[in-house]
């Protein structure tokens, strides 16, 4: 658990642009805007970890800046890594602190960062020496990855230990 980073203009654009509160009669200051905008991120994120249908229990992220925090309870440390993950391949987001408490605990996989020119199975070669095993890494990434071939430099993803 703790600190995960990530590159905070690589990945999904989840977030819209940050908005002024809809209400005419109330004046925001610049703090209570920010404040705003951070828990609109935050719902967002939950609704895009919801939406991948991850097993977790009172998931709860905050947004401070540009660092998420993730907290509840998975089943497995695979799960809470994905979760991590998620959150932290969405555009604006640098770091994840990982809170989440996992009912069974594993060794953490490794993670690594997608450089331009990579492919799943060049990934593979670097971390296991063998091309072929990139359905490992293809597999370790589901569901955020629906395709070995849509990766993009930026993006962290999950190397697990091979059995």
């Amino acid at each position: 658990m703790g600190f995960l980073d990530f590159v905070k203009d690589a990945g999904s654009k989840i977030f819209g642009k940050d908005e002024e509160p809809e209400s005419q009669t109330v004046e925001y200051s610049a703090e209570e805007r920010q404040q705003l905008n951070e828990r609109r991120r935050a719902m967002a994120l939950v609704e895009l970890v919801d939406g991948f249908g991850f097993p977790v229990e009172e998931l709860s992220i905050k947004v401070d800046g540009d660092v998420a925090t993730v907290s509840g309870k998975v089943p497995t440390q695979e799960e809470g890594e994905k979760i991590v993950l998620a959150v932290g391949n969405t555009a604006g987001i640098a770091r994840v602190d990982n809170q989440l408490e996992m009912a069974e605990q594993a060794a953490a996989a490794q993670y690594y960062t997608v450089q331009s020119g990579d492919s799943l199975s060049a990934i593979a070669k670097k971390q296991y020496g063998d091309a072929m095993k990139y359905p490992v890494i293809f597999e370790a990434n589901k569901p955020m990855l629906s395709d070995p071939d849509k990766i993009y430099p930026g993006q962290v993803l999950r190397i697990p230990a091979l059995d």
